[in-house]
């Protein structure tokens, strides 16, 4: 295990283990899914403090950096001690050490309504289950071990390939639970800004925005099939939208939806599809995030009701302002995560309650304050329960060659497969 380049970590990793006595087993905890985050911060549910939560949003906003194609890593950032804005500890960051490719991963341990693991134990799975290249399993590299340690946006980065970038983001927003701020008023207990936060929150079904995003992939593969250039991808693409009068036909051919498949770095690879649609896919993930990242103070804190809302035809959220900002404190005390992600892949489980996320606790750092990276798969109701961190829920689409398994059809909680 070594730091970033340029250091020597110190410790070794361990993994947090809990009492198997003391924790439901995964089938008992997915009977009650989501109830260790529903309505509580990620700070709260993971035993973070301010400071360390504050270190968190700027490496991740750092990742965000260092994930654009020409970016080169930008200045140290305060390390998760006695915050103080004085701070200018050393990044503490590790990189997980190389795993053996044929060492099999041990079995997660069920934690609620997840199955969790370390991080090394994470990249022995990965490299049984998702590593595979053209039918052959890949040992997980310096890089890919490098972007993995920085979180769940980690997770979802070792899996697409590039950085993710949300620019082809679904959800699914009800006007008829919006239109409550013009028919109904605050409780007794909540100002306006609260109110007008809580109802545009309710007003997003994570549900119905994971089933749209489903169903355009579903449509975009079938029109990759058989197309051998991305004149004959949109067209046939145009073609299968038609069938249904989807409103994406109408999107500018110049849009983030027809342009997703050309500004996928991979699909330019020789070795990924070399222009070549048919040997491309497409798969799913998901960003939790805050909706008031500008404007008016009680907006930062309660939720921007306008904010981050779909298209009422097409499902697609303007991302463009997403700046990962996170949620501004209320009262004295409170620290917000600024996101969180989701990996999915391109699962046929027909059920989404019975879909497998896989995400992670923080970044990875376990000689340092933070400790170790855990990494988590949950089912759907779990993930989209999310924290009282975010206010809205998106799933985004993304191209891989169909040569990489990194987002197999069939996932099981937790290792072994059955």
């Amino acid at each position: 295990m070594y730091r970033r380049p340029g250091f020597l970590a110190v410790a070794t990793v361990s993994v947090v283990m809990c009492g198997a006595g003391l924790m439901p087993s995964v089938s008992q905890a997915a009977a009650d899914p989501g109830k260790e985050e529903k309505g509580r911060s990620y700070a709260e549910t993971h035993s973070l403090t301010a400071a360390e939560i504050a270190y968190i949003n700027d490496l991740n906003k750092r990742a965000l950096n260092l994930g654009q194609p020409g970016r080169l890593p930008g200045p140290a950032l305060p390390s998760a001690g006695p915050f103080s804005p004085e701070s200018t500890w050393a990044d503490d960051r590790v990189t997980p050490e190389a795993e053996p490719l044929n060492r099999m991963p041990d079995a997660y341990l069920p934690f609620g309504s997840r199955a969790t693991t370390g991080v090394s134990n994470y990249i022995r799975k990965w490299q049984q289950v998702y590593s595979h290249r053209d039918g052959k399993r890949q040992q997980m590299t310096e890089s890919q071990r490098e972007q993995l340690s920085y979180g769940c946006v980690g997770v979802t980065w070792v899996n697409s390939g590039p950085y993710p970038t949300n620019k082809l983001a679904f959800s699914y927003f009800d006007e008829d639970k919006y239109n409550e701020l013009n028919s109904a008023g605050p409780s007794p207990d909540e100002t306006q800004a609260e109110f007008e936060g809580r109802i545009a929150k309710e007003s997003f079904d994570e549900e119905k925005g994971f089933k749209r995003a489903r169903d355009v992939a579903s449509v975009m593969n079938r029109a990759l099939a058989n197309a051998h250039n991305e004149q004959d991808y949109i067209t046939s693409l145009k073609a299968e939208l038609a069938k249904n009068d989807d409103a994406l036909l109408h999107e500018d051919t110049r849009s983030s939806f027809y342009s997703a498949l050309r500004n996928a770095p991979s699909f330019k690879m020789a070795n990924g599809g070399n222009y070549d649609p048919s040997r491309m896919k497409a798969v799913i993930y998901s960003k939790h995030f805050w909706s008031g990242q500008w404007g008016a103070a009680d907006k930062m804190k309660y939720g921007d009701p306008d904010a981050f809302r779909p298209d009422q035809e097409t499902g697609l959220v303007d991302m463009a302002r997403d700046r990962n900002v996170s949620r501004s404190p209320a009262t004295s005390g409170e620290s917000w995560i600024n996101f969180d992600y989701g990996w999915l892949g391109d699962q046929a489980e027909a059920d989404s309650d019975e879909t497998i996320w896989t995400h992670a606790n923080h970044y990875h750092a376990p000689d340092g304050g933070m400790g170790p990276m855990q990494v988590y798969e949950s089912k759907f109701q779990s993930w989209s329960a999310g924290y009282a961190d975010f206010d809205r829920g998106t799933y985004a689409i993304t191209f891989i060659p169909k040569s990489w398994n990194t987002a197999p059809a069939k996932v099981t909680q937790g290792w072994p497969l059955q």
